[in-house]
């Protein structure tokens, strides 16, 4: 049995998917670190270390771009921030590309 062929749409909704789990990766990055700065963290968790160790892993190297440019003021960092509002920019220039 053969597959569907894939649509423009098909491949747009693909690459909008992608950008928003990894938007939604972000956020939750930024919360987990959130809540271990306020000393909620289990003694010797393997997973949450785990967890912690993917997200920085993955989210670090694009956060890092803006951390360069984008010094945190005093105990806040808005880098994360801006980082987000630029990938839902780039999100919507890309699927709008694709899309056609």
């Amino acid at each position: 049995m053969l597959a569907p062929a894939l649509t423009r749409v098909d491949v747009a909704n693909y690459v909008d998917a992608l950008f928003t789990v990894y938007i939604i990766l972000i956020f939750v990055y930024i919360l987990l670190n959130l809540l271990l700065g306020f000393g909620l963290r289990l003694p010797y968790s393997r997973w949450s270390d785990a967890v912690l160790g993917f997200l920085r892993d993955v989210c670090d190297p694009y956060l890092r771009i803006f951390r360069r440019f984008i010094p945190p003021i005093g105990m806040f960092d808005l880098s994360p921030m801006i980082a987000i509002i630029v990938l839902y920019f780039v999100r919507t220039l890309v699927v709008g590309a694709i899309a056609g």
